[in-house]
């Protein structure tokens, strides 16, 4: 049973478990494609796969948990466990006092924290929303008079900018009509000598 539990047979275990896999699923795309020799590779690809998970079944799992090692004997149903507080701590094989102290402080302060989150939400549950419905009323009401303003404004900034566009024509026209004005009373005073 010691080969079982050895780095080398988890290695080949899980080499035979992808290539049953790929076998099986490069048969299936084979069958897709209707390629020739699908049928025997979704054969060859499905027994080795039974094959694999038989043994599986008949190997079992292995207990490779880490309340395995706090508790040894947690998984046998009637194993009499004795609590880690008789005895020292240190005194246990396969455990670090020092080091389940700092979990469990690690733990303590986040159970420490996620009181006063609920505390924070206990507080925030007892809050009176009731009449925030008509504040968001009021305040949708204010936003669509504001849009409404801003696109009055934007209007009237079309407006400005088209009343100085005429007015900068008239002036040229004012010009030129000041010019010709100017040369007509020319002329005429030259007329008059």
């Amino acid at each position: 049973m010691s080969f079982l539990k050895s780095k080398g047979f988890k290695y080949i275990k899980n080499l035979l478990i992808g290539a049953g896999a790929a076998v099986v699923l490069v048969g299936a795309l084979a069958k897709l494609l209707s390629h020739p020799l699908a049928d025997i590779m979704l054969t060859i690809g499905l027994l080795t796969e039974a094959g694999i998970f038989l043994f599986l079944g008949i190997i079992g799992p292995e207990p490779d948990y880490y309340w395995d090692k706090l508790y040894p004997g947690l998984s046998d149903y009637g194993s009499r466990m004795t609590p880690l507080t008789s005895g020292t701590v240190d005194d246990t094989p396969g455990i670090n006092g020092q080091v389940m102290e700092q979990q469990l402080g690690g733990m303590l302060t986040e159970l420490q924290g996620m009181s006063k989150s609920l505390g924070s939400l206990k507080a925030l549950q007892e809050v009176d929303f009731s009449g925030t419905s008509d504040q968001i009323k009021s305040m949708s009401n204010f936003y669509t008079r504001m849009n409404e303003a801003m696109a009055n404004l934007s209007d009237t900034m079309e407006d400005t900018v088209q009343y100085k566009d005429q007015l900068t024509a008239l002036n040229k026209n004012l010009s030129s009509l000041n010019n010709v004005y100017g040369n007509v009373l020319g002329a005429m005073s030259n007329i008059g000598k």
